[in-house]
């Protein structure tokens, strides 16, 4: 069974850093692209970050450009994305999310984690 279970979420003070996990099971990573994904309350779910399986290509959302960074460990079979600099803006809930070889928006996604929540505030 294909399972995503992201890990390290909390509650960080503005302009603090929080690393998130996606372990992966299931399938072999090597071959899937991962993509995090957040949805605050009363908004749509957004891509955050993705990156492409064997290239390692990576996207970001402009909000995140220079303050988060994504990489993977197909050996530990955990994608990371690493969060500096956060602001109030970024509390929501984070996923994480896997398809075949090429990133893809939040409709082309095959297998979701549940989510983990990312709280900035003071």
């Amino acid at each position: 069974q294909v399972q995503l279970v992201e890990s390290g979420g909390g509650l960080v003070q503005p302009g603090g850093s929080l690393r998130l996990s996606c372990a992966a099971s299931g399938f072999t990573l090597d071959y899937y692209a991962i993509g995090w994904f957040r949805q605050a309350p009363g908004k749509e779910r957004e891509g955050v970050s993705c990156i492409s399986s064997s290239d390692g290509r990576t996207y970001y959302a402009d909000s995140v450009k220079g303050r988060f960074t994504i990489s993977r460990d197909n050996a530990k079979k955990t994608v990371y994305l690493q969060m500096n600099s956060l602001k109030p803006g970024d509390t929501a809930v984070y996923y994480c999310a896997a398809t075949p070889h090429y990133c893809s928006g939040v409709g082309g996604m095959d297998y979701w984690g549940k989510g983990a929540l990312v709280t900035v505030s003071s």
